[in-house]
């Protein structure tokens, strides 16, 4: 299997001035905390490759992915990741909150948007887009929106976490960059499962992430509209620590899962 393409992400001037990480191993025989076994583990792999040694990937690979995305496509590649490696175990941490890979002893993140300038090495794995759909009952009651200015008429459920205001930020023919269009909000939430299951049942319509809503298009419950204004979609990458050398195992499940995910999100 081919290596997955990396690429590096510009450094900034604060990454670079974190302390290393050192291991707090225990004393007079004590079991040795998480981060200090990880090491004890690259320790281990260095020597095993620099005396010539092969061996199949070994130890604990930690993970992060936002809930939703991790749920529905990290988790079916982790599991196929399993299987072909018997030897490595997984622990897989879901939230919404961008964990920091050094001080939260992450070994790769699922990142969906832009990146910051930092030391971590980023490999693209898809794009996402952000779309507005409608059920059908609300369409045939509302009329289809022929332009986002048509939503001032039409009751909307508002998804808090990706859009914080009563307003959602479209791609206008005659202006540059993104315009943010006023929406009336019937009903606002914090999680995209309850703006999708609000927008099937023709509360309102709604803005997500286009995995988060794909179940409900497929079934027909819901209806992408004004496609054409659209943002640009966001990037999806796996991200690792630039430091050092990449771990076996970190290698491994770049390229077992990069092509699989790839397939994924193509698919949606």
């Amino acid at each position: 299997m081919s290596p997955a393409r990396r690429t590096a992400v510009r450094p900034s001037g604060s990454a670079s001035a974190r302390a290393p990480i050192r291991p707090r191993c225990g004393r007079h025989g004590a079991t040795p905390s998480p981060s200090a076994r990880r090491i004890l583990d690259e320790i281990d792999e260095t020597e095993r490759v620099a005396g010539g040694e092969f061996h199949a990937p070994r130890g604990e690979l930690i993970l992060t992915a936002p809930i939703f995305f991790g749920r529905l496509h990290i988790l079916p590649v982790v599991t196929e990741f399993l299987a072909a490696y018997p030897e490595i175990n997984v622990r897989l941490l879901l939230s919404d909150r961008n964990l920091h890979l050094i001080e939260d002893h992450v070994d790769m993140a699922v990142r969906i948007g832009p990146l910051p300038d930092s030391t971590m090495i980023a490999t693209r794995v898809g794009s996402m887009r952000i779309v507005v759909c409608a059920s059908p009952k609300l369409l045939a009651a509302q009329g289809l929106p022929k332009s986002p200015g048509d939503l001032a008429g039409v009751p909307c459920v508002n998804f808090e976490f990706l859009s914080p205001a009563a307003a959602w930020p479209f791609r206008l023919k005659d202006a540059k960059g993104a315009t943010d269009v006023p929406i009336r909000p019937r009903l606002s939430v914090t999680t995209a499962e309850a703006a999708v299951w609000a927008a099937s049942e023709g509360v309102g319509a709604t803005r997500v992430l286009h995995y988060q809503c794909a179940d409900a298009l497929r079934n027909g419950s819901l209806r992408i509209i004004l496609a054409d204004f659209e943002l640009e979609p966001l990037p999806v990458h796996l991200l690792h620590a630039g430091r050092g050398t990449l771990p076996t195992k970190t290698r491994f499940f770049i390229d077992f899962a990069a092509n699989r995910l790839r397939a994924r999100l193509l698919s949606l």
